[in-house]
C-alpha cells in the first residue's frame, strides 16, 4: 500500500471513530473558505466540480459500493469490502434498514442511510406511518395528494436517521397479475408520471433523495430476475419509458434506481442503451443510477454502461463494484472518468437535494397528525364504482351489518419491500406467509369502529363471514349489508385476479339473502366481479393505509364525497389479457424465459380500445354523491417554438352538494399517425367545486403525448391531420368532441448534453 493511500485509509478509519457518520463541515465563512463546496452560494454543479477534485480515487470508490443491513456482512470476507472493515459498516448502519454507504466526514459527504418506501418508512423495527398504495393516491389524479403524502414520509425518514428514499415506482400496469403493481401508478405514461412526480418532489422537499424506480419494464414478478422483456425502441419510448421521462422531467428524482430484468436480452443494470444513451444522453438525466438489491451481473460491463453504483451488498452474488472494480480501474477497461462521473452524479445528488447541507438528526414523529395525512390520501383515492338506486350515502338506515376481511380489526397492505409496520401493531397476525413477502399486514383502522362512530345511532355488528349460512341469514335482517372483500399481494410474487377462498360465494350468498348489499374491495390491483350485478354499490378502496378504516367509514356514510377515479382498467375476464397464460408461471423457479410485448405501447385502456373490448370497470370511472357537467370544450394549435396544442373546458357542479371531480382529456388520431391505439390521455385536471359552482380550466398538452417516436432519427413525429379532442369523465364516458388540426412537426429527443 502506498503512503498515500495508507493515509488515507487512517484518516477515514480514524473520522469514522471518532465521529458520528452524519457529521459534515460546519456551515460558517471559514469553513466555505477551506471548503469552498460547501457554499451555497455556488451552483451544485459548481460545488460538485470543487468538491470532486478534493476526493481521492479510494473516497470516489467508497460511494459507488453500497451495503445491505443486516448480520450477513458480518460473513463477508473485509478483503472484498472497498475501504472500510465490514464491522465499521455494521457499527454504523441502521438495524432493519435497506442499506448504507459509508461518508467521508473530512471533506463533509455525508453517510448514506437508504429505506425502502413508497408507501412510507419501512423497517420492521420501526412502526411508521403507512400511506396508502401508490396504486390507491394515483386514484386521486391529484399530484398534491402524492406530493403531501411524499413529504410526510420524507420527515418521518428524516426523524429515523435516513437520508435516502427507495420510493417513486411508476412502472406500467401491463400485466394485471403483477403482485407490485400495488406499488406503482397505473397504466397511463401521464397519469403514472404526475402522480409518481409528485410523491417524488414531496419525499425531496424535505431534503432527502428519493428514487424513480425501476427502469425499465419490471412489469411481472414470477421470473423478474431472468426474464428478458422483449419490445422495440419506439413502443418502449412511447409507454414506460415516456413515464420514467415525464416523472424525471417533473420532479429531477437524485437517483434512478434499475430494475432486475433484462430488455432485449441484455440486464437493465448493465444496459447501455438504456442507462447511457437514453437516460443520461437523451433526457440529460444528472442524477446517478443505483441498482436494485441483487440486480448487478457483471463490473465492466455494468460500469461501462451507466450503473453509477452497486447497492445493497451482498445481496448480489460479488463485489463487483469492490476490489474488482478497483482492478478494473488499474487496467483501463473501466476508465477512471467513468469513476469520476460516477462519484459526481452522486455527489450532485446529495448536493442538489440538500442532503449535504442538511444532516440528519433523529427526532420525534408526529404520528397523529402524519395519519391524518394518510387518511386525507385515501378519502381522496377511494372509488364509486356502483352505487344503484343511491344506496350510498348510508342514511337512516338502523341496522348495519359488516361481514368479512377482518372489518372488525384492519385494513390490508400490501407485502414485500414497500409494507410499513404499523403504528399500534399489526391488526391481524398469525397468517401465512409469515415469512418474505410478509409477514400479511392488516393496518389497526378497524372500519366497524370507524363506522360505528360516524353512524352512532346505528346498530351496527360484523361477522367474519366463514359462515356462509350465519352470514345470509343475518343479511336478512339487516336495513343494509357491506361485505369487504380482499386480495393480498407483494414482492416477489404474482396474483390471481380471482379472490381466493369463498369470499365470491360470500358475496353471492349475502346478495341473495338482502339487495341492499355493497361491496367494499381491498386489493393491490384488478380483481374480478362475478357478482357485480348483484349488488347495488361497489366502493374500491385498494390498500387504503394506515387510517383506511375511518376513510371508508366517512366515504359510505356521506362525510366525505367520493372522488377517486381508476388509473387503471379492470378487465372482465381472462380472455381480455394480452397474455392469457402468465409468462413463465409453468417454469420451475430460476428458469431463464422471454416475455414478448407484442401489445407494445398500447397498454391498458389503449389495448381494450384497440381491441374493442368492453371492461368490468373502464379506466378513470369513479362515481360520486354529487352530478357535474362537462362543456365548453375548446383546442387550439398555437404557434410558437413548435406548435404547441392546447385545450379549454368548464366544470360545473350540478347536484346538490360540494363534490369533487376530474376532467378528463384524449385525443384520437388520424389512421395516417401510426399511433399504437385509437387514443391517449393527454391532459386531467382534478377539481373540487361547490353546489352549482362553474371553474374553466385551461392546458397545454406535450407534444410527445401526440408524436410517435422515429428510432432511425431520434425524434419525436407528429403527422398532419385533423386530431379529436374528447374530454369526459372516464374513458367510456366521453361528454363532449371537438376537431383540431395540426401540422407536420417534428421534436429531437436528446437534449444534446453529453455523457463521459
Amino acid at each position: 500500500m502506498s503512503l498515500h493511500r495508507l493515509r488515507t485509509a487512517l484518516l477515514l478509519s480514524a473520522s469514522l471513530l471518532a465521529a458520528s457518520p452524519l457529521m459534515v463541515v460546519p456551515q460558517t465563512a471559514h469553513a466555505e473558505a477551506v471548503a469552498p463546496w460547501m457554499d451555497k452560494t455556488l451552483s451544485s454543479d459548481q460545488r460538485v466540480a470543487l468538491l470532486l477534485a478534493q476526493m481521492t480515487t479510494e473516497e470516489k470508490r467508497l460511494l459507488v459500493f453500497g451495503y445491505a443491513s443486516g448480520d450477513q456482512l458480518t460473513q463477508i470476507d473485509p478483503s472484498v469490502i472497498p475501504g472500510l472493515n465490514t464491522r465499521e459498516v455494521v457499527a454504523n448502519v441502521i438495524p432493519g434498514s435497506a442499506g448504507y454507504i459509508p461518508g467521508i466526514p473530512r471533506l463533509g459527504i455525508p453517510a448514506q442511510f437508504q429505506t425502502d418506501a413508497s408507501m412510507g418508512v419501512r423497517n420492521h423495527l420501526m412502526p411508521r406511518t403507512s400511506l396508502p398504495s401508490s396504486l390507491a393516491t394515483a386514484a386521486s389524479w391529484d399530484p398534491q395528494v402524492t406530493e403531501a403524502g411524499g413529504r410526510m414520509i420524507g420527515t418521518e425518514a428524516r426523524l429515523s436517521g435516513f437520508n435516502i428514499m427507495l420510493a417513486g415506482g411508476i412502472n406500467l400496469l401491463r400485466e394485471p397479475r403483477n403482485g407490485r403493481n400495488f406499488e406503482y401508478t397505473g397504466e397511463d405514461p401521464l397519469l403514472a408520471a404526475e402522480m409518481g412526480a409528485g410523491l417524488i418532489r414531496g419525499v425531496q422537499s424535505v431534503h432527502v433523495v428519493s428514487t424513480v424506480k425501476h427502469f425499465s419494464i419490471n412489469a411481472q414478478e414470477t421470473g423478474r430476475t431472468t426474464l428478458s422483456a422483449q419490445i422495440s425502441e419506439p413502443a418502449l419510448r412511447m409507454s414506460d419509458n415516456l413515464a420514467f421521462e415525464l416523472a424525471i422531467e417533473r420532479s429531477s428524482p437524485g437517483s434512478v434506481m434499475c430494475s432486475y430484468n433484462k430488455i432485449n436480452d441484455v440486464y437493465a443494470c448493465e444496459n447501455e442503451a438504456l442507462l447511457t444513451d437514453t437516460l443520461k444522453r437523451d433526457w440529460g438525466y444528472k442524477g446517478y443510477v443505483m441498482s436494485d438489491w441483487g440486480a448487478v451481473h457483471s463490473t465492466v460491463q455494468a460500469a461501462n454502461a451507466g450503473l453509477d453504483q452497486q447497492s445493497g451488498f451482498p445481496f448480489d452474488k460479488q463485489a463487483f463494484f469492490g476490489e474488482s472494480l478497483k482492478a478494473a480501474l488499474s487496467d483501463g477497461s473501466v476508465p477512471a472518468r467513468r469513476l469520476d462521473d460516477m462519484a459526481r452524479r452522486i455527489l450532485w445528488a446529495l448536493i442538489d437535494k440538500g442532503v449535504m447541507d442538511n444532516p440528519v438528526v433523529k427526532g420525534e414523529i408526529d404520528f397523529e397528525a402524519h395519519h391524518r395525512i394518510a387518511q386525507t390520501a385515501a378519502e381522496e383515492s377511494l372509488v364509486l364504482l356502483k352505487n344503484d338506486k343511491a344506496l350510498l350515502p348510508l342514511s337512516g338506515q338502523k341496522r348495519i351489518l359488516l361481514v368479512g376481511s377482518y372489518a372488525d380489526k384492519g385494513v390490508l397492505a400490501g407485502g414485500g419491500s414497500s409494507s410499513v409496520s404499523p403504528v399500534g401493531g399489526n391488526a391481524v397476525t398469525g397468517l401465512e406467509p409469515k415469512g418474505w413477502p410478509g409477514p400479511v399486514v392488516w393496518q389497526p383502522s378497524s372500519p366497524l369502529k370507524a363506522l360505528q362512530a360516524q353512524l352512532p345511532k346505528a346498530r351496527i355488528s360484523y361477522l367474519s363471514g366463514d359462515d356462509l349460512s350465519a352470514a345470509a341469514r343475518a343479511a336478512r335482517s339487516a336495513d343494509v349489508v357491506i361485505v369487504f372483500v380482499h386480495q393480498w399481494a407483494g414482492e416477489g410474487f404474482d396474483v390471481s385476479l380471482d379472490l381466493n377462498g369463498q369470499q365470491d360465494e360470500l358475496v353471492r350468498a349475502v346478495a341473495s339473502a338482502n339487495p341492499n348489499t355493497v361491496v367494499v374491495v381491498e386489493s393491490g390491483g384488478p380483481v374480478f366481479m362475478p357478482w357485480k350485478d348483484e349488488v347495488r354499490a361497489i366502493l374500491s378502496a385498494f390498500y387504503p393505509g394506515a387510517r383506511g378504516g375511518e376513510a371508508i367509514a366517512r366515504v359510505l356514510s356521506g362525510e366525505v364525497n367520493p372522488s377517486g377515479h381508476l388509473p387503471l382498467t379492470f378487465p372482465a375476464s381472462e380472455a381480455q389479457f394480452v397474455h392469457q397464460a402468465l409468462p413463465g408461471g409453468d417454469l420451475p423457479p430460476n428458469s431463464s424465459f422471454t416475455v414478448r410485448y407484442t401489445e407494445g405501447a398500447a397498454v391498458g385502456y389503449k389495448w381494450f380500445d384497440l381491441k374493442g373490448y368492453t371492461p368490468l370497470f373502464a379506466f378513470g370511472q369513479g362515481l360520486s354523491y354529487t352530478t357535474f357537467r362537462m362543456d365548453g370544450l375548446k383546442a387550439q394549435a398555437v404557434e410558437g417554438a413548435g406548435e404547441r396544442l392546447t385545450i379549454g373546458f368548464t366544470l360545473t357542479n350540478t347536484g346538490a352538494r360540494e363534490g369533487k371531480t376530474v376532467g378528463q382529456v384524449y385525443v384520437a388520431a388520424p389512421k395516417s399517425a401510426g399511433w399504437e391505439a385509437p387514443r391517449r390521455l393527454v391532459g386531467f385536471r382534478k377539481l373540487s367545486l361547490s353546489k352549482g359552482q362553474s371553474q374553466t380550466v385551461s392546458l397545454s398538452v406535450d407534444p410527445r403525448l401526440l408524436a410517435v417516436y422515429d428510432e432511425a432519427t431520434s425524434e419525436w413525429v407528429i403527422a398532419p391531420g385533423a386530431y379529436e379532442v374528447q374530454l369526459g369523465a372516464a374513458s367510456d364516458d366521453i361528454r363532449t368532441r371537438v376537431t383540431v388540426t395540426l401540422a407536420a412537426q417534428r421534436l429531437a429527443a436528446r437534449q444534446g448534453k453529453t455523457v463521459p
